[in-house]
């Protein structure tokens, strides 16, 4: 306790700490980006190792598809729990653990011995640690940007597709020389690098305490001189202080772990049930278009090159975005423009169903990959213009819980879309198709069982 002041070291500030919009500001961003490069990119760069797990596993496409839905399912469905960690420990340490997490479940997936034990380790471990980063250092982002946030969210949000066009043609390297086990090994040691990011994560009280120490010190200094009635004074401050402390205290008790009252924002009911509906199918290109591309004869390399497409694009998309939003006209009406790249995505997703050869997979990669980085600039900036920055940290966890249940069912429903095994026992023995529908034999067509088909098609 000092003199005629509260100490900055107990209870908690009597206002939000007004956001720095830069300063130490700028490592937390870097850490956002990597944490998110990580988080997004990762269960589709995993993607790359599914045709080798086909073979040793001996699976299918709806079976592996769960991996990377599990993964994407943890990352949102553990949303509450990282709110109420988040609230109770704080970012710092929560991020710390989510790093170790990641690594072990990457680490152990590298020595299992069937596709259960796959979607345990790299599914629900990974996928657990990856949550444990990601939604923390939103929430940090949020507290050290205002201003810049629109921008800021941007920048942080590209690393998703900086890393996924990595990722991906490291991940085929890896697989090339050291078989998925060993891609997977060095795929957990990467991970660990969630450990570095949890640590710049600084409460931004913390450097607020020491300036205000500072000052503190600097006052204690005139409050030493004998000046008149000041030590008095003094005195009288400070038990003001201690009973303003008891009473600051007390609302600590009561503190909400998590608060539902944001149900009650028909913006917020609006938002969720729109990122329900887009995240069905949202994820289902990135993860299947490896082997959809593989399947149409488009060589391996070539194939993961898809990947890196998108990520190139997205690059690019993202903070100009991020950008476009933060412009003072733009920034009042910033729910349109993602409303817009919504259905930008849904229309791409849709005009797919054209490209039959790799010309057309690269043409629906560039726009797919604008589309896809307008809404991973924009999805959060959104929510937290909705529900503002005090309620981000509940909002982002109910969000991706409801969001979660969407993960986990579109991309193994497109899986099995795509692989089509209830229709194909029609087909004759000797590839000739039996269908009488044209539907019917294109449908099985995509499933590469009926040979003769595609002169039919």
């Amino acid at each position: 306790m000092t003199m005629g002041r509260p100490d900055p070291e107990e209870g908690q500030l009597p206002a939000p700490v007004k956001p720095p919009d830069g300063g130490w500001g700028w490592i937390v961003l870097l850490g956002c980006f990597v944490i998110t490069g990580f988080s997004y990119a990762f269960p589709k760069a995993v993607s790359v190792y599914f045709k080798e797990l086909m073979k040793d596993f001996h699976v299918g496409y709806s079976d592996t598809a769960w991996i990377s839905s599990i993964m994407l399912a943890m990352l949102y469905g553990t949303g509450p729990v990282c709110s109420i960690m988040v609230n109770q420990f704080g970012c710092r340490p929560v991020m710390l653990i989510g790093g170790l997490l990641a690594s072990a479940g990457m680490i152990l997936a590298s020595f299992t011995t069937n596709i259960i034990e796959l979607y345990l380790t790299a599914g629900v471990l990974t996928g657990l640690g990856m949550a444990l980063n990601f939604q923390p250092s939103l929430i940090m982002l949020g507290t050290y940007f205002d201003k810049r946030r629109p921008l800021a969210n941007g920048l942080a949000a590209a690393g998703s597709p900086v890393f996924l066009s990595s990722l991906s043609p490291l991940g085929q390297v890896l697989l090339e020389k050291f078989g998925w086990r060993g891609g997977f090994l060095i795929m957990g040691g990467l991970l660990l690098n969630c450990c570095t990011c949890g640590a710049v994560m600084r409460p931004l009280d913390m450097g607020m305490k020491r300036k205000m120490g500072k000052a503190q010190d600097k006052y204690e200094a005139k409050e030493m001189l004998p000046i008149g009635g000041k030590s008095e004074e003094g005195i009288s401050t400070t038990d003001g202080t201690k009973k303003g402390k008891k009473a600051k205290k007390k609302p600590k008790k009561g503190k909400k772990l998590l608060d539902f009252s944001i149900f009650s924002n028909r913006g917020f009911i609006i938002y969720t049930i729109s990122k329900f509906i887009l995240v069905l199918g949202l994820f289902v290109p990135p993860i299947l278009l490896v082997n959809y591309a593989k399947d149409t004869g488009v060589p391996d390399t070539e194939a993961a090159f898809l990947l890196s497409i998108i990520g190139f694009i997205d690059i690019f998309a993202r903070p100009a975005c991020g950008m476009v939003a933060g412009l003072k006209w733009v920034r009042p009406h910033v729910a349109y423009l993602f409303s817009f790249s919504m259905l930008f995505n849904g229309l791409t997703d849709i005009c797919s169903a054209r490209a039959s050869n790799y010309t057309g997979l690269v043409i629906f990669c560039v726009f797919f990959g604008i589309s896809y980085g307008m809404v991973g600039a924009l999805q959060f900036e959104v929510l937290m213009a909705i529900v503002g920055s005090q309620k981000f940290s509940s909002a982002i966890g109910l969000v991706l819980l409801i969001e979660a249940f969407a993960v986990l069912i579109g991309p193994p429903s497109a899986a099995v879309t795509h692989g089509l095994k209830p229709i194909i026992e029609d087909c004759g023995v000797n590839g000739l198709p039996q269908h009488k529908t044209p539907v019917m034999r294109c449908l099985c067509y995509a499933h590469r069982q009926c040979r003769a088909t595609k002169e039919l098609c």
